[in-house]
């Protein structure tokens, strides 16, 4: 089956920060969908992105689909017809590794649960504002690409700390630090770093998902959090450490004394920058 559209040639000089949230390459994906208004806006944004694209005007078979290396693919089912459901099943299950994102009109809570229990990652309902479709693309990628390094990779040991990405959690003496979704996206990202000052936006880039907003202080609150639980398990140790205004770095070193307080997160930065913290229950509800 002829293609509509063919890869697009790559510009790297025209990658944005938010490629980067997925990942430092850009992205390879195809679009199932024949609605030329939503695509032409759609377009545009992949190509300041430099992904690679194709955009289809049918179902393809699922051999060529895995001969184009995606890393993602996004469906309308109504362009599919009848064969929709039947198609999409083949596809997740030929391709485990393949983000899915269902992009289509009005559906019913059933056909949502029908969709997503046959492999789809996420399902967006028409009309929908083409910046979010990529911003739940960069989630499905991101999330797969996790998922794919806990699976090969190595426990981390750090201090009296393991970190096991294939149960995603932390562990002292075998006992489990409890920590929330968040907070282990960010002690894996910090002692990953081995040693490096990690800038806040990048923190919040790579851990969020999206470039950080000004004023925005989730970095520093849920730091602060994780370093609490860290030094509670391992009182004898420091974890993290604060480079302040820039980032914070991972290290563990044994602590000065027993009664060596906790190194301060927000409250040796400016008055502006302390706000989150009077709010940090209510904000850290929300986030995780």
């Amino acid at each position: 089956m002829p293609l509509r559209r063919p890869f697009m040639p790559l510009d790297c000089g025209a990658m944005t920060e938010r490629s980067s949230a997925a990942d430092a390459a850009p992205l390879r994906l195809a679009v199932i969908d024949t609605d030329s208004g939503f695509l032409q806006v759609l377009t545009k944004r992949l190509e300041r992105l430099a992904w690679e694209h194709r955009v289809l005007a049918s179902a393809v078979p699922v051999d060529t689909v895995v001969a184009m290396r995606l890393n993602a693919i996004v469906v309308d089912l109504a362009v599919l017809g009848p064969p929709a459901w039947e198609y999409l099943e083949k596809l997740c299950a030929a391709l485990p590794g393949l983000g899915v994102v269902v992009c289509t009109g009005q559906s019913t809570v059933a056909q949502r649960v029908r969709g997503l229990r046959l492999g789809a990652d996420d399902w967006l309902t028409k009309p929908c504002h083409p910046e979010e479709l990529i911003a739940r693309i960069e989630a499905v990628v991101r999330r797969r690409r996790r998922a794919e390094a806990r699976s090969s990779g190595d426990a981390i040991t750090a201090g009296e700390i393991e970190i096991r990405s294939d149960r995603f959690q932390a562990f002292v003496r075998q006992g489990s630090i409890d920590l929330t979704r968040r907070e282990f996206e960010l002690i894996e990202l910090l002692a990953g770093a081995e040693g490096r000052v990690l800038e806040r936006e990048e923190i919040y880039q790579r851990v969020w998902g999206y470039a950080m907003a000004r004023g925005d202080r989730s970095v520093d609150v849920f730091v602060r959090k994780l370093r609490q639980k860290l030094e509670k398990a391992s009182p004898g140790w420091r974890y993290i450490h604060t480079h302040f205004g820039v980032g914070y770095r991972f290290a563990p070193e044994p602590a000065v004394g027993e009664g060596t307080a906790p190194e301060p997160v927000l409250d040796a930065l400016p008055a502006a920058e302390r706000s989150a913290a009077s709010a940090e229950s209510a904000e850290s509800a929300v986030l995780q």
